[in-house]
């Protein structure tokens, strides 16, 4: 993808068609059903989910969609099973496009950082 500008998701998933586009507004939906108080905004030029600071941010390539979260040992601890089997590095998860999305595991990570993030502003 060629460096661009963007200015707002909507922008972002201009670049995209198809199920990588379908994938991208499935995650969406599933972060506004959860936080419905969520703020969108772009960081790093990618889609970026604000509530009580960062929450979750996504990205689309073209073999995976890319679930990003601040670092948190307490995450990784928490879905360490859960994410067994999918490519992850310190901050990142690779959902492969060639299986399907994992729609209900998303939803888990996304109340659990919203919860992360909530304590977070309570201390």
């Amino acid at each position: 993808m060629a460096k661009t500008n963007f200015q707002t998701i909507d922008e972002y998933h201009t670049m995209f068609r198809g199920d990588t586009l379908k994938r991208m507004e499935s995650i969406r939906k599933i972060i506004h059903e959860e936080v419905p108080e969520v703020e969108e905004c772009i960081s790093y030029q990618i889609p970026c989910f604000k509530f009580f600071g960062y929450l979750i941010y996504y990205s689309a390539f073209s073999n995976h969609i890319s679930l990003s979260t601040p670092y948190s040992d307490a995450f990784w601890e928490h879905f360490k099973f859960e994410l067994d089997g999918y490519k992850t590095s310190k901050s990142v998860i690779q959902f492969p496009n060639a299986q399907p999305l994992p729609k209900e595991l998303i939803r888990k990570i996304i109340v659990y950082r919203k919860s992360e993030n909530e304590t977070k502003k309570k201390k």
